[in-house]
């Protein structure tokens, strides 16, 4: 998910009445949800850069989102402890810093051309995003007074939403400017020369964020003393009998896990998609020598884009459309039941990737970019059905949910192992399978039908 967060990850806490830090602050935690938005989405045009670079199949280069998303599982309860430990600000200055490390290993794997480099350069920015996570949704929340607690962290959550909306449009400018194609080379050195200049042309923009983290790092540890909201230790513990026997909430776990799965499947393999000739292949040409003619009217330069860059371009739609589709989304669910709702957008969702996984041209390539749009309000649906009726279990519930988010390391790689086997475009059935189990958790939901405990019988104990 690569853009969804959650208020109640583990660290979540509340904040002492009264304390109530300036809009400055505000504005700085807000800017935070822009950056970790920006950077994950960076992935998608990455994936199909190292695809051609090492020549890898689709299962190898989706191991990227497996390197990026096993943070969220392995990081998430440490995390947690930091924030209880070292207080909100010292947490995120500590996440901007390793994540700034993490992009600052791009300068390493692209000098020695080696994939488990660049896997572990994604790891690393994927334990800073996560505590980033963790400290951040709870003290935007904390940052004023409560009753207007939701708002901060909507607009939040809405800047983060507009960074996965132009994060792959600059991914696509800089990281697939020179194409996705290594030149072939019968000599094994110049085949290696070859991978090492083309991932020079990769670093770049990530070292240039990595700057600019690391100016915000210092600028978070000069406030480490401010004061402000406190943090309180926490050990929350997800496996406890009293949630895993309540259906509601292993059920969400379950669709957290697969929706986040097929949505970072579908933005992963998007550019590659895209690129078929069978989708929009050649057609991407005048597309980019439209686009460059309306820049050349506007700003006066004279720009080129390949067939890589447009289609990763392209990507932006597919998270633009599920930016757009939350602010629909929040009129909908106050006027009908939020498991029908989620039911529907599933449904939708699954019906689009089965008729892109049969059909070609540019009427696919739409059909999935419009699942962003039925993308749009599943997560924060699923998340709040799941909790429902949780009550002092609420926080334990929520970090368990949290985990679930480890479906983007996993299914990304069936996805992959899928379009080797018959097809990128066959490979949907993955992703419109997901959806199916999500669709199926609305409908009971809306009808009640095994997710919940009656008001007479009580809740299990631990």
């Amino acid at each position: 998910m690569a853009s969804d967060t959650a208020p109640g990850m583990p660290g979540a806490m509340s904040a002492p009445p009264g304390a109530t830090p300036d809009g400055a602050m505000r504005g700085l935690v807000v800017s935070l949800f822009f950056t970790w938005g920006f950077v994950t989405v960076l992935n998608d045009p990455l994936i199909a850069k190292l695809k051609s670079l090492f020549a890898l199949n689709y299962a190898e280069a989706m191991l990227a989102q497996f390197a990026f998303f096993i943070g969220y599982f392995i990081v998430s309860a440490p995390a947690g402890a930091a924030v209880g430990r070292f207080g909100y600000v010292r947490s995120i200055a500590l996440g901007l810093g390793i994540m700034a490390a993490g992009l600052l290993l791009f300068a390493p794997a692209a000098r020695l051309a080696l994939y488990p480099v660049f896997l572990l350069a994604l790891f690393c920015v994927a334990a800073g995003i996560t505590i980033l996570q963790v400290a951040a949704n709870p003290y935007i929340a904390a940052l004023g007074p409560p009753a207007t607690s939701h708002s901060r962290l909507t607009l939040a959550q809405a800047f983060n939403a507009l960074g996965t909306f132009i994060g792959p449009f600059v991914g696509a400018l800089f990281i697939l400017q020179h194409g996705v194609a290594v030149p072939a080379s019968p000599s094994p050195a110049l085949l290696a020369a070859a991978r090492i200049q083309a991932a020079r042309s990769v670093q770049f923009p990530f070292l240039i964020i990595a700057g600019a983290l690391l100016l915000f790092t210092l600028v978070f540890w000069a406030l480490r003393n401010r004061p402000g909201p406190a943090s309180a230790a926490s050990s929350p513990n997800p496996f406890r009998r009293t949630l895993l026997r309540r259906p509601r909430l292993i059920f969400g776990v379950a669709c957290i896990f697969t929706y986040v799965g097929a949505e970072v499947s579908i933005g992963s393999g998007l550019t590659n998609y895209l690129m078929q000739p069978g989708i929009i292949g050649a057609r991407a040409v005048p597309i980019g020598a439209g686009f460059a003619g309306f820049l050349h009217r506007v700003s006066g330069a004279t720009p080129h884009f390949n067939i890589a860059q447009v289609a990763g371009a392209m990507v932006s739609l597919y998270w633009g459309s599920a930016m757009l589709g939350r602010f629909a989304g929040s009129y909908t669910l106050r006027r009908f039941a939020p498991g029908k709702v989620l039911c529907l957008h599933a449904l939708a969702a699954a019906a689009l990737a089965f008729g892109a996984s049969r059909a070609g041209g540019p009427g696919a390539a739409a059909a999935v970019l419009a699942i962003g749009l039925a993308n749009s309000i599943m997560f924060p649906t699923i998340f709040t059905l799941a909790l429902e009726d949780l009550g002092a279990e609420t926080a334990n519930g929520s970090a368990l949910l949290c985990m679930a988010i480890v479906g983007g390391a996993i299914i990304p790689v069936i996805y992959g192992a899928t379009a080797d086997a018959i097809g990128l475009g066959h490979a949907l059935l993955v992703p419109g399978c997901c959806y199916l189990v999500i669709a199926s958790y609305g409908w009971l939901a809306a009808r009640g039908l095994g997710l919940n405990f009656s008001a007479t019988q009580p809740a299990p104990q631990p």
